[in-house]
């Protein structure tokens, strides 16, 4: 059955046909945004502040994150709202809070 279908499904040459740009929300690149993430990250002690990180004091990039996500409701500046995350906790968590909101 799937032999017949084979001449219907065509491959899509990724070389040509080139994903949409990836659109920044403004939000992200404003003063406000700057500030808040610099003194989140600084406050941080170059930690990771999830409580969950296997790896804490790892060196390597920090995330300023916000505890309750912006598209939740969370407070966008305010610094009760904000933690830094290593990579692998800012995906993490990413994840599970996109997971919750998709089984709304």
């Amino acid at each position: 059955m799937v032999r017949m279908l084979r001449p219907m499904v065509q491959v899509l040459d990724t070389r040509i046909a080139r994903p949409p740009p990836k659109q920044v929300d403004p939000h992200y690149s404003s003063q406000e945004h700057r500030r808040w993430r610099a003194i989140v990250i600084a406050r941080s002690g170059g930690r990771c502040q999830d409580p969950a990180c296997k790896a804490p004091t790892r060196p390597g990039r920090l995330y300023a994150d916000h505890v309750v996500e912006l598209k939740d409701g969370g407070a966008a500046f305010d610094l009760s709202n904000g933690v830094a995350r290593c990579g692998s906790c800012h995906v993490r968590k990413g994840h599970a809070e996109r997971a919750k909101r998709m089984a709304r």
